[in-house]
């Protein structure tokens, strides 16, 4: 049976915490491929403007394109509304059979804010959940897990993820200013340059 790895997210730049999580997941997994699903509407983050789709898209097709066992998807993009994980991972279940294990790959703090996101019970039901560590946040216990999502049980695998403290937000402040951007891919960084993204510093 395939075993494939779902990323989704802003990516508001992607950056190389992104690949190296999908990179941690795949191998502590065995995943046969991961697809980075950048966000249409991303409704938790309504508070603040984000760039426009085909640009969060575009930037990861380059960020990605020098490993084949990553690929992107615009399916969230092309959806109309809110983009809700259930519904992407409701299509992805439609498109690809029984054949196919999914494996929704979440951050540590992604995970502790799972009882905010929509129908996050119903997640349990189409997917396991790939847990990856992060810097600075403390691992969801599988206990409190159960506790909150009973459908989580044996459903939640940990992943030991890169101690690399990236940020979006952080190199957006950056774009433009004279302190060094790292974290980039090189082909997404001429990208962002080559079309003035962030310059204003948000």
């Amino acid at each position: 049976m395939a075993r494939i790895g779902i990323l989704g997210g802003t990516f508001d730049p992607v950056h190389e915490g992104h690949l190296l999580i999908a990179e941690s997941a795949r191998v502590c997994l065995g995943l046969d491929r991961v697809i980075f699903i950048p966000a249409g509407c991303p409704w938790l983050k309504s508070d603040r403007a984000v760039t426009d789709a085909a640009h969060r898209l575009a930037m990861v097709e380059l960020a990605i394109r020098d490993n084949p066992l990553f690929e992107a998807s615009d399916m969230e993009i092309k959806r109309a509304g809110p983009t809700y994980t259930v519904d992407t991972l409701a299509e992805l279940r439609r498109r690809l059979g029984v054949g196919v294990e999914l494996y929704l790959i979440l951050g540590m703090d992604s995970m502790r804010e799972l009882g905010r996101w929509h129908r996050p019970e119903r997640i349990f039901e189409m997917c396991a959940v790939a847990a990856v560590s992060r810097p600075g946040v403390a691992d969801v216990s599988a206990h409190d897990l159960e506790r909150d999502f009973p459908l989580s049980s044996g459903r939640v695998k940990m992943v030991s993820g890169p101690m690399v403290d990236m940020s979006a937000t952080d190199i957006r402040s950056r774009v433009g200013s004279d302190s060094p951007l790292r974290g980039v891919p090189a082909a997404a960084l001429d990208y962002i340059r080559e079309h003035g993204l962030y310059t204003d510093g948000e």
